[in-house]
């Protein structure tokens, strides 16, 4: 940009601030930057003729040349979701403590939009890049996300990975073994297994589970356990019993319906999600069911509203704000010589008023 274009915005260049403090660009650099020695005297002119002009650095030029304030990126799919609003605000709290500059950024599960997100925070050094939430589990996610870390991890940078599992070992994708990575997830087959076994445990033998997507490593690893939890009585589920959806509370009062009228028949509902258990808990409602004396129903994910619902909601609590504390720690305070980590938090399940022995 030209001063002349500069000046036609309202803004001023750093050539400006050299002219009327009476030195050249590259000292008013040296000062702004504060990594070279210059006299008091000439820092004052500069400071003066930087608040005369109100002039404001440009953010872009300082991150490519590795000063100004540093920043690390939160990417998810979707900025709406109650649990990630958690754990953003868990990065965000953890990022001011350390002294970066959180952006936040929402894909809508676009992939190509996600690509030059991160090739953007690459080109502008950021400290850090944390992808939240499940992936669609694919060759084509590994091949993506290995390259996405060799080249920030280039740039000096890191690719978290926040609530998901590590990419696949080698043999599975070639090179995604070598691909620097940081992991940061919770225990999310273990919780569903407890939960699963919670409900077993109450006398329940036919439970359905509802929502969400089957190539979704969050969706898989939930179903996984509540597999396991079965098989662990010697038992094994119903394939029937498992409609897939998304994890939307729209998503669980249309599969909740659904069920309901193909008459498939269950005692205990779990919901993938505290939101597909509100709208399985509404379907259930709007046909006169009674929960828990009809139908037993527990989710996933312990959101704030969950304990609000009537009945309050059993489900598995999942501690998101310090999940992405976590991923903002160990990404900015790593050994940049060490190994690659691998952090697991764990869960655990609430039990509220929503779920109850089978047949009370």
């Amino acid at each position: 940009m030209t001063r002349k274009s500069a000046d036609a915005q309202g803004g001023h260049t750093i050539r400006d601030v050299a002219a009327r403090a009476g030195v050249s660009a590259s000292t008013v650099s040296r000062v702004l930057a504060g990594d070279y020695p210059v006299s008091a005297q000439t820092r004052t002119r500069v400071m003066r003729a930087v608040a005369a002009l109100d002039y404001v650095p440009d953010a872009r030029a300082k991150a490519i040349a590795g000063t100004g304030t540093p920043t690390l990126a939160f990417v998810l799919d979707d900025i709406t979701g109650p649990s990630f609003t958690h754990m953003a605000h868990g990065v965000e709290r953890e990022a001011t403590r350390l002294g970066h500059l959180c952006l936040v950024h929402s894909t809508d599960g676009n992939d190509e939009q996600l690509s030059a997100f991160v090739e953007m925070m690459r080109a502008q050094r950021a400290a850090a890049v944390i992808l939240v939430g499940g992936a669609h589990s694919s060759p084509a996610y590994e091949e993506r996300a290995a390259r996405w870390a060799r080249a920030l991890h280039a740039a000096g940078s890191r690719l978290v990975l926040c609530g998901r599992g590590p990419l696949a070992p080698k043999g599975n994708v070639d090179g995604a073994e070598q691909a620097p990575v940081t992991v940061v997830e919770y225990d999310n087959e273990s919780g569903a297994h407890t939960l699963t076994a919670h409900l077993l445990g109450r006398g329940h033998r036919r439970v359905l589970f509802l929502g969400g997507s089957p190539d979704n490593t969050t969706l898989q690893g939930r179903e996984r356990g509540y597999v396991a939890a079965h098989r662990a009585l010697g038992l094994e589920p119903d394939p029937a019993l498992r409609l897939p959806g998304d994890f939307t509370r729209d998503s669980g009062h249309r599969l909740m319906r659904r069920a309901l009228a193909e008459r498939l028949d269950f005692t205990a509902v779990f919901a993938a999600t505290d939101m597909v258990a509100a709208g399985a808990l509404t379907a259930l409602h709007e046909a006169g069911m009674s929960v828990p004396g009809d139908v037993s129903l527990a989710g996933y994910d312990d959101i704030p509203f969950a304990r609000d619902l009537f009945p309050a909601l059993t489900t598995v609590h999942v501690p998101y704000e310090e999940l992405g504390r976590l991923a903002v720690r160990t990404a900015l305070t790593r050994n940049p010589e060490g190994p690659d980590e691998h952090l697991l938090i764990g869960t655990h399940v609430v039990v509220r008023d929503s779920t109850a022995p089978a047949g009370d």
